[in-house]
């Protein structure tokens, strides 16, 4: 009867999801929910289903997001090693992400989390909904713990045949400890270092092999805590060990015995496309139903690049003062309609409207630029059904870092980038659009301005409270 009630719910949700989201991205879904083998639902890599599944990336994303909404997945900000990408820390929002560094005992590296390219989202599937071993982690093999705990979505585990060929060859040994337990393993160190890794608590220590072949025992002991202990060093010569491993934490750990080489590169360096923060912050259908609590109002996340784009319309006060306050709000709704629907389907999202003025984000410079375009000529056509052309657009793009902020409950973005931005389009005249050089230099914007002969002018104004002169270029 449970399991029962379990299906009825599930169908009633996802019949709602149905309602909201692409049906062929819906169906999609709801088949990996109910047939899917376990460890694709542990973690759901969005671009890299999609690509699978022959989706539309935003339309599956949104499907995710809307599921997540319902109750059917769980979303989870990871903080990934840049290095080898392993999660460093999984957070149920963003708000939980630091600003300050965190450090990957496997690799012995530190990095501050960057909303580019080290933050992923990832999807798993309610356990309201369906079990899954990942569910319970101290369940999971050696191996299936790595793959479906310890690495981020974007690690892509070779083929069945190398991957136990890789294993075989990169690892020494493996041992399970339970809470408690201790464990002597007796080794033969061979003339490479080694690493000793441990996923669970995240302890390591890494043993460099230098000198000549000793026949004497030697011994290491290790003990695995609540408390991470980050990284130990130790230099010696190759040949026996005695290995002592103590688990004095509450749960299960896994150590692993690595062999540092090309082996264990082999088996963790390919990597696919994943979800980034970035991405997912400008996403319309997440600023939609995440309007706010994304960001805590103390956080200052970066971003290494990210591209503005801002709109005005010229002339708006006497548009009002012509055709009446009514007839003007219409045309500023259509007016404000059209363009979100044009940044939505530029994998874009509008940031906020300020005024009869827009600030939006793109993922690429091309992408705004494109956007751009498609605004001018919507205006154009819009002034010509209603037999005027009082409906001017001006524009403005700029690329480059920025922070992802709180202001005013809403997530949002500061910095210079953003200003720069902003006074570009305050320089646009008429219906024009005014671009910055790292736009217009971007490769994918130059091919796009070519195709659609569009020429890029170079102006030398003077930028409002931008001390240094930056080379401006109006689209024509």
């Amino acid at each position: 009867m449970r399991y029962s009630l379990r299906m009825q719910e599930t169908d009633a949700l996802f019949e709602t999801l149905l309602r909201s989201a692409d049906s062929a991205a819906v169906h999609a879904v709801e088949d990996l929910v109910r047939n899917g083998p376990d460890e694709e639902l542990a973690h759901v890599n969005a671009v890299g289903f999609a690509a699978a599944h022959g989706l539309d990336e935003e339309k599956l994303i949104a499907a995710l997001l809307h599921a997540s909404r319902l109750g059917l997945f769980e979303m989870s900000w990871n903080i990934l090693c840049p290095s080898c990408g392993g999660v460093l820390d999984a957070n149920t929002t963003l708000k939980s992400v630091r600003q300050e560094e965190y450090h990957c005992a496997f690799c012995s590296l530190a990095s501050e989390p960057r909303l580019d390219d080290t933050v992923e989202v990832s999807f798993t599937v309610s356990p309201r909904i369906r079990r899954i071993a990942a569910h319970d982690p101290d369940g999971l093999g050696f191996w299936e713990y790595y793959r479906q705990i310890f690495f981020g979505s974007g690690v892509a585990f070779p083929e069945p045949g190398a991957f136990d060929e890789l294993t075989r060859r990169s690892t020494l040994e493996v041992v399970e400890l339970q809470a408690g337990e201790r464990a002597i393993l007796a080794l033969q160190l061979p003339a490479q270092s080694i690493i000793i890794f441990d996923p669970v608590t995240h302890t390591a220590h890494s043993i460099e092999v230098a000198g000549e072949l000793t026949q004497s025992r030697q011994e290491l002991s290790l003990v695995f805590s609540n408390t991470r202990a980050g990284v130990g060093h130790t230099t010696m010569p190759p040949g026996p060990l005695r290995l002592s491993l103590d688990n004095r934490t509450e749960g299960r750990v896994l150590p692993g015995v690595f062999v540092v080489g090309g082996e264990l590169d082999g088996l963790l360096s390919s990597r696919r496309p994943f979800l980034t923060a970035k991405r997912l912050l400008t996403n319309q259908t997440f600023r939609d139903l995440y309007r706010t609590d994304t960001l805590d109002v103390e956080q200052r996340l970066k971003i290494m690049s990210l591209t503005f784009l801002f709109t005005d319309l010229k002339g708006s006060t006497e548009l009002y003062e012509r055709v009446g306050d009514l007839v003007a709000y219409d045309l500023v709704r259509d007016h404000f309609r059209i363009l979100t629907e044009i940044v939505a389907s530029e994998a874009g999202a509008v940031v906020k409207t300020i005024g009869d003025a827009v600030m939006a984000t793109f993922l690429l410079p091309h992408r705004a630029v494109s956007a751009a375009l498609r605004m001018r000529e919507s205006m154009r056509q819009l002034n010509e059904r209603r037999g005027a052309d009082d409906l001017i657009l001006k524009i403005g793009i700029h690329e480059g870092p920025c922070l992802a902020v709180n202001l005013n409950d809403r997530q949002d973005y500061f910095g210079q980038t953003v200003n720069i931005a902003s006074r570009v389009q305050e320089l646009a005249t008429g219906d024009s659009i005014f671009v910055t050089q790292a736009v217009v230099r971007h490769t994918d914007s130059a091919q796009l301005l070519a195709s659609h002969r569009v020429d890029a002018e170079p102006r030398e104004l003077p930028l409002r409270g931008i001390s240094d002169r930056m080379p401006v270029f109006a689209l024509t």
